[in-house]
């Protein structure tokens, strides 16, 4: 159904900025960083794991491709995670456009990303997903991901 494509330069560069200003929201939202602190902050944890771009050694950028079409649909951005209990991969941002969301297409790269990450050599794949996107965290679970650590707040009134 799809197959996961290495970005090309161009599709890097116009993903990178949507995706840093839709990663400062959802810190905005689940209240880590204030409006105004946000844009900086998102900007340098994209400098920090992504510093050579699409060279960045162990991290893959990709699209996410309707097999029978060729259209791009989506993204797809992990890295390997090297630790005391082994290599694992680590998703840090998938998304699916919206004319293509609801048709099984996050699910389909996920189940690719197993594959793959099987061959990279990694024993798990590890996410994180904002408490707020219900539907994401729906499909995670159906997919067989578990809840390993869960962070919770509630807003008082001063």
């Amino acid at each position: 159904m799809i197959t996961l494509r290495r970005m090309t330069q161009g599709e890097f560069e116009a993903w990178q900025p949507i995706s840093i200003a839709e990663y400062a929201a959802e810190h905005v939202r689940a209240g880590n960083w204030s409006e105004a602190e946000a844009p900086e902050e998102a900007r340098k944890a994209f400098e920090h794991y992504l510093p050579n771009g699409l060279a960045t050694e162990g991290h893959y950028v990709c699209s996410i491709v309707d097999s029978a079409t060729g259209e791009k649909v989506g993204h797809l951005w992990y890295y390997l995670e090297p630790t005391s209990t082994g290599r694992r991969v680590f998703i840090a941002d998938i998304g699916i456009e919206d004319p293509h969301r609801h048709k099984g297409y996050a699910a389909a790269a996920l189940k690719v990303l197993e594959k793959e990450a099987a061959a990279l050599g990694a024993h798990a794949i590890r996410l994180h997903v904002f408490g707020s996107n219900c539907v994401a965290r729906r499909l995670y679970a159906e997919l067989g991901y578990v809840e390993t650590d869960v962070q919770m707040m509630k807003e008082i009134a001063v």
